[in-house]
């Protein structure tokens, strides 16, 4: 079978369904490969480089729909491409089903099969064909290098001979992929960071950025803000207010607010309002990726970029990530290439179209004549955060007695030990010699001291194991060198030298292996 990838006629799109790289992954997966002429060029593919991987270039969108078993392409069908669709043709593309219904019927007529990029299921073995996550973090980083060449001032602080430059602070509104490939990239560049979603389980995520999640004052925000999908959902009417009151303070005092917030088959929901905006320094810059939809800004206009009367530009762009075509080209073609390996589990070069898969069914939304879509719930579901066991609350007496009887319990035990130890040394005592219980207790008091100096190492830049080994290795080398000074013989001095050799391998190599673990974190 032949799967072909024609030019974007969408204005403005300079993505790609196939790249040279991705054509040569599914030649080794039995299909032969085409593309239309010119239909990489803006992405930075030229045709010579296509035709280098074993790519049939064909001349003309007719000829190569005609010629090929399957198409992938980046954008919704045009109704004239959904013209060209036909009962032996599969058809993988992002399609909007949800918002798409003549295009599901023209599809259906045809009798294609069509696979939409946008459904496949969020569930962990689908991640590899998440069309959506790559070009969210495609957009999430494309926003802040928009902001940045939008913005008056450097991201970091610098501290020069000329003055010193307070860094940016930059408000991130949603933490999905977008929000946290911003994020991402705005803590890299050095501006102070502040993220906001719905979903208070985002924050740790959030916090490992290094960023600073915004909690709200409000209980409803400890409820799970998730819908089906990883999605953010439909909050109530009084969390929305606490939500504008919390952004209305922040206003005044950030310099860059990217907005990501959007839910399925929604209108984005407004977050920031006009007098917001109103708050806002001149210079300010906003980056709404929810311009598609609406827009998170009041004040948004979609494919445009507008500078309001207190100086805030507002970019609505809807292209991110087409702005980078190489790039996303080459996300997104791999993403196919995913779904073709599993539409092809003999790698045969020919579809077994598996409705019983869950990935397959979830994205198929047109199958042999009949509309599949929406599919049903996955039969692998995603694991659901285990809730909070609800602790009753102790009043003071009842405190009291749990100490009292935590004390009373941990008491019995130590006496009981010392007890059971004594015991011992007694028994001991009774058959040994009088040299051997000197030097017992000699051993049991070192013990004792050692195992106190060990635990109270504190571990500061290595790890608790590395800090706890270095301090007995430090223990046995002290040791050693006072059995070399001793004087006890030739054998005693080379074991005590052999010791100190290993218990320093151990220390030095310790300190070399931590300072290559933070090497690894530093930037370059």
């Amino acid at each position: 079978m032949k799967i072909g990838t024609p030019t974007e006629v969408e204005v403005g799109e300079n993505r790609v369904a196939m790249t040279p790289d991705s054509a040569r992954q599914l030649q080794k997966l039995g299909y032969d490969c085409a593309i239309q002429a010119g239909a990489g060029e803006k992405a930075g593919f030229s045709d010579a480089t296509y035709q280098e991987a074993g790519v049939e270039v064909i001349e003309g969108a007719d000829a190569l729909w005609a010629a090929c078993d399957i198409v992938a392409k980046v954008r919704i069908p045009t109704d004239a491409e959904m013209g060209l669709l036909r009962s032996d043709l599969t058809l993988i593309s992002f399609f909007n089903p949800g918002g798409n219904e003549e295009g599901l019927e023209k599809a259906k007529d045809s009798g294609a099969n069509v696979i939409a990029m946008e459904m496949v299921p969020r569930i962990s073995r689908a991640q590899k064909m998440d069309a959506l996550s790559s070009m969210a973090n495609i957009a999430g980083y494309r926003a802040v290098i928009e902001a940045g060449n939008n913005f008056g001032r450097f991201f970091t602080g610098q501290v020069t001979a000329a003055g010193k430059v307070p860094p940016a602070k930059v408000l991130v509104v949603g933490a999905g992929v977008a929000g946290l490939a911003a994020i991402g990239t705005s803590t890299s560049l050095g501006a102070i960071t502040l993220a906001f979603d719905v979903r208070p389980e985002v924050a740790e995520q959030v916090e490992s950025m290094g960023a600073e999640f915004v909690y709200l004052d409000f209980e409803e925000e400890q409820q799970d803000g998730a819908a089906t999908g990883g999605y953010a959902s439909v909050q109530s009417e009084e969390f929305r207010n606490a939500q504008l009151a919390k952004f209305r303070e922040l206003a005044p005092e950030v310099d860059i607010v990217i907005t990501t917030a959007l839910i399925p088959n929604r209108e984005a929901p407004e977050l920031w309002t006009e007098d917001m905006v109103a708050a806002m320094k001149p210079g300010s810059v906003i980056v709404d990726l929810a311009a598609e939809k609406g827009g998170n800004c009041k004040l948004t206009k979609a494919d445009e970029k507008i500078v309001t009367d207190n100086g805030v530009t507002i970019i609505g762009y809807t292209d991110f990530p087409s702005r980078m075509a190489a790039q996303s080209s080459t996300l997104y073609a791999t993403n196919i290439r995913h779904m073709m390996a599993d539409l092809t589990p003999e790698k045969d070069g020919q579809i077994n179209h598996d409705m019983e898969d869950d990935v397959i069914r979830g994205a198929t939304v047109t199958h042999e004549g009949a509309i599949t879509f929406p599919p049903p719930p996955p039969k692998v579901q995603a694991i659901a955060a285990k809730p909070k066991e609800v602790v009753p609350e102790l009043t003071p007496e009842e405190k009291r007695a749990q100490e009292v009887a935590a004390f009373k319990a941990q008491t019995k035990q130590q006496v009981t030990l010392l007890g059971v130890g004594a015991a011992l040394i007694l028994a001991v005592g009774l058959v040994a010699p009088a040299s051997f219980m000197q030097h017992f207790i000699v051993f049991v008091l070192s013990v004792f001291v050692g195992f106190q100096v060990i635990w109270n190492v504190s571990h500061s830049l290595h790890t608790p194991l590395m800090a706890v080994t270095n301090a007995i290795s430090s223990i046995i080398i002290l040791g050693a060198l006072m059995q070399i000074g001793s004087g006890g013989g030739f054998l005693v001095v080379l074991l005590a030298a052999i010791s100190v050799f290993f218990a320093g391998i151990n220390i030095f190599g310790g300190f070399l292996v931590t300072r290559r673990m933070l090497a690894m974190f530093q930037k370059s």
